[in-house]
């Protein structure tokens, strides 16, 4: 067998669930003290899901995309949404070319594996909808052509739950196209003094980082998420989650069916990042807050919010210790 068979026999083998738990690993060394995060990060990147992650600014939101992007070896682009930012902006125009006497598509920022959509509550109504599509589908529309995006396609939105002058609160239906809404926190004591200490300058800390994974083996392992087992009982402990959400009076808007799909599938995909190919009941209740608040209206609430996303997660949380988990 030559050299060049061998390469490419190596390249199309089934990547190992080990190479995920290194990707975690490598992206912790730019990203400190924040491991389940990451691992959340990379779940929703294998269900081809997207992330919301709201959060005071400074915490290392942006630094997790880069980091995660450069770990996977994918392209990647950061979009920093302001209110005159426009449709076009992001996805692409359609331009004139005097030469050929016919218009040309400019793809935008869009085009790209994972994209940054940074303060994405600062763009108007009628650009945060042009993300939609993407989302959905995983194509874009520019004068009625429509053009697949890369595979994979991650989009990972940051908000400030703090700051709302000049900002146009997200839409349950643009809400509810996110997989998972995560808040990351501060560090704690000793990752934040290695950040200061990485703070001082010398070689910028994303060149440290080593590609752990391509592309194709991130699809390959997309793929592997329909596959894991899942236990009668396990699927009958998010019934019974679901259920509870859609009869409380402490909720005026219960888990939609799209909701517990959601949680089934980021549950299968977290397993994935432990290296498991089966579901365990913590699986599940790890996914519930961050794959359902954001989809839930407390009793009493006419809109989302960040109290109300607060509140809705204490409801989710007593409904948890409410539902017995099976062993």
């Amino acid at each position: 067998m030559s050299d060049t068979t061998a390469a490419v026999q190596k390249r199309e083998s089934p990547p190992s669930l080990e190479l995920l738990d290194h990707l975690v690993q490598e992206v912790e060394t730019v990203f400190h003290g924040k491991k389940e995060v990451v691992r959340l990060a990379v779940a929703a990147l294998l269900a081809r899901g997207h992330i919301l992650f709201e959060d005071v600014p400074g915490v290392g939101k942006t630094t997790l995309s880069h980091a995660l992007a450069k770990a996977l070896g994918l392209t990647f682009q950061r979009i920093q949404f302001t209110s005159d930012l426009l449709p076009s902006d992001v996805l692409g125009v359609s331009v004139y070319n005097p030469n050929t006497a016919d218009f040309e598509i400019r793809q935008g920022p869009i085009f790209t594996n994972v994209v940054v959509a940074d303060e994405i509550n600062r763009a108007p109504p009628r650009t945060q909808s042009g993300l939609l599509e993407a989302m959905q589908d995983g194509r874009v529309t520019i004068d009625d052509r429509t053009f697949s995006l890369p595979k994979p396609f991650l989009v990972m939105a940051t908000q400030n739950p703090l700051e709302h002058h000049g900002t146009y609160p997200l839409p349950e239906s643009q809400l509810d196209r996110f997989l998972m809404r995560v808040t990351i926190g501060y560090p704690d004591e000793s990752a934040e003094r290695q950040i200061l200490l990485e703070s001082r300058g010398g070689q910028p800390v994303m060149d440290r980082l080593q590609t752990v994974l391509n592309a194709g083996q991130v699809s390959a392992l997309q793929d592997r998420v329909e596959d894991v087992e899942v236990d009668p009982a396990i699927l009958d402990y998010l019934m019974a989650v679901v259920q509870r959400s859609r009869t409380t009076p402490k909720l005026s808007l219960g888990v939609s069916p799209r909701g517990s799909i959601a949680v089934f599938r980021a549950a299968r995909a977290l397993a994935l990042t432990h290296g498991r190919t089966y579901l365990v009941p913590d699986d599940v209740r790890t996914l519930i807050v961050p794959c359902l608040a954001h989809r839930i209206l407390p009793a009493g609430a006419s809109t989302t919010s960040h109290g109300t996303h607060d509140e809705a997660a204490t409801i989710l949380e007593g409904i948890l210790a409410e539902v017995e988990a099976p062993l």
